[in-house]
């Protein structure tokens, strides 16, 4: 981008009629054709609570971008360093690719941030284009989250959240329950997620907290401070959102409770942890020797900013601007040229023919699911029975959740369950189970101890991937990816085992039951859930 000073007044439409622009507008055509799932994921996402905000991301990253362009003067003459950004255009097609072949459109999302880096490299070059990372790595808080990432996060801030509240209602000598996601106040429950519905406001906090840290003049501990406050902060709001909440109910009764949360809802918290990052900036300057005025720490200058964005008159037609707008169309012609791949249909049985009788092992039929949790499972079969054998010992649980398509989320770890449902995980590892019982083949699962009170329970767990028995979920997510690309297919299962401890009895004991049933789960699993 040239950066001739301008010398007329008065910006005219032909100004910007020109090569340049010319070449970058078809160069930014070409991305969109070619990152198009990309943008439908983006805005499908956007639609959810969590991701609400996603509009607004690109908008202040743009004005970000045009703040700091003003730092830049015009440059007069040839720009010397594009090519590294058409290297990272590379990668990003490269990376947008392989989310289309496996169909995981988050890919392509994901790749639409490198996409932005690299025109801003090609536009400026490398040694003026590389001080613009601050607007594009802000682009990072209108992606989705990894469904499996999403879940984890999630479910332990709202657990940290309600015990956080819990213990700040204790302090107000209200008496309270806390149950896995259960906060039981005796008056009424509250679950873990309505308790904790501000926390869908975390991700606009935390690019709240970014602009915070990047529009503060300040030493780099302060912004790191800055950026690094909004996850305490939002959670100690929710705990304290959930503690007022059950104080309310405790004293005036659940009456008053619907008027206090319809209030004090996520857009509420949003404005007191800002205003929180507002006082703990002020906090910050008392550590600062020349100790100036908040107004003073940060820069909110917005003056000249259509300016700035006049500028695009300057854009000047490169060989580097060239290749770019090449490379997209090629990629996005040849994608639509592909030849066409067939979906395949997965020939499998549906779980309502489970067998009843396994062995020794009787099922007690279907054990419906409520709705919440069966809307939370999202899965597209599922089977959820009990087995018990004639000889009285304990039975042993089994679930299967099967999933046609896992890119739209799919297959979570009980990991992130059990603590849900008041079950903590005594002890867990990933082991390769087959030469315990004979197989010949690897067959790694997870193996955990769980416990609530005096209870304990026996679990094995693992996901099911086209024949592949895997046990970390990252791996599973990994493999789908690989099975996306390769042989077209995103279908994927969870498959748990569970049995009591009972009193008196060892863990050898209930491990004989599970691995009893495991071997007569394991005869019939491939009818159910296919391999290759």
């Amino acid at each position: 981008m040239s950066s001739l000073s301008p010398s007329r007044s008065r910006i005219q439409v032909s100004d910007f009629l020109s090569p340049g622009l010319l070449w970058l507008a078809i160069s930014i055509v070409g991305a969109l054709l070619f990152f198009r799932e990309g943008f439908e994921a983006l805005l499908e996402a956007w639609q959810l609570p969590e991701y609400s905000h996603g509009p607004l991301i690109p908008v202040l990253s743009a004005i970000l971008f045009l703040r700091q362009l003003k730092d830049f003067p015009v440059h007069d003459g040839p720009v010397p360093d594009r090519w590294p950004g058409v290297a990272v255009l590379v990668v990003a097609l490269v990376f947008g690719a392989l989310g289309k072949l496996s169909g995981i459109d988050d890919v392509v999302a994901y790749a639409l941030i490198l996409w932005s880096g690299a025109m801003l490299l090609i536009s400026f070059g490398w040694r003026t284009g590389k001080y613009f990372w601050p607007p594009v790595l802000h682009l990072v808080y209108m992606l989705p989250l990894p469904a499996v990432l999403y879940y984890k996060l999630s479910t332990t801030l709202q657990m940290i959240s309600s015990e956080f509240g819990v213990w700040l209602l204790q302090l107000l000598d209200v008496p309270v329950y806390l149950e896995g996601n259960i906060i039981d106040l005796g008056v009424l429950k509250l679950h873990v997620a309505e308790a904790c519905s501000g926390l869908r406001y975390l991700f606009p906090i935390l690019s709240f907290s970014y602009i915070f840290a990047v529009l503060y003049r300040g030493p780099m501990w302060h912004k790191a401070v800055l950026l690094l406050a909004a996850v305490p902060i939002t959670v100690v709001m929710n705990s304290v959102r959930i503690a007022v909440a059950g104080w309310i109910a405790n004293v005036w009764g659940i009456g008053h409770l619907e008027g206090f949360t319809h209030f004090f809802e996520g857009w509420v918290i949003f404005m007191i942890c800002v205003i929180l990052l507002f006082i703990l900036a002020w906090l910050l300057l008392f550590t600062r020797s020349d100790r100036p005025k908040l107004s003073e720490a940060l820069d909110v200058d917005m003056s000249g900013l259509p300016v700035q964005a006049a500028r695009l008159r300057f854009v000047r037609p490169s060989v580097a601007l060239i290749s770019s707008a090449v490379l997209l169309w090629a990629g996005a012609l040849a994608w639509e040229a592909r030849p066409e791949v067939a979906a395949q249909n997965v020939d499998r049985d549906p779980f309502v023919l489970f067998p009843r009788q396994m062995g020794d092992w009787t099922s007690s039929g279907q054990l419906p699911l409520t709705a919440d949790v069966e809307a939370a499972l999202g899965a597209d079969d599922y089977v959820s029975i009990e087995l018990m054998s004639g000889t009285g010992a304990p039975s042993v649980g089994l679930f299967m959740a099967w999933y046609e398509d896992q890119t739209q989320g799919g297959t979570h770890s009980p990991e992130v369950c059990l603590p849900g449902s008041g079950w903590e995980i005594a002890w867990l590892e990933r082991v390769d189970i087959a030469p315990e019982i004979g197989l010949d083949e690897p067959y790694n699962i997870n193996r955990a101890v769980i416990q609530k009170g005096e209870a304990r329970m026996l679990a094995y767990y693992w996901f099911e991937q086209h024949g592949r028995h895997v046990a970390w979920d990252f791996a599973a997510k990994l493999w789908l990816l690989w099975d996306g690309i390769t042989i077209g297919r995103t279908d994927g299962a969870l498959v748990r085992l569970i049995t009591p401890i009972g009193r008196g009895e060892s863990q050898v004991d209930a491990e004989a039951r599970l691995q009893d049933v495991f071997l007569e789960t394991h005869a019939v699993l491939p009818r159910f859930v296919p391999g290759l």
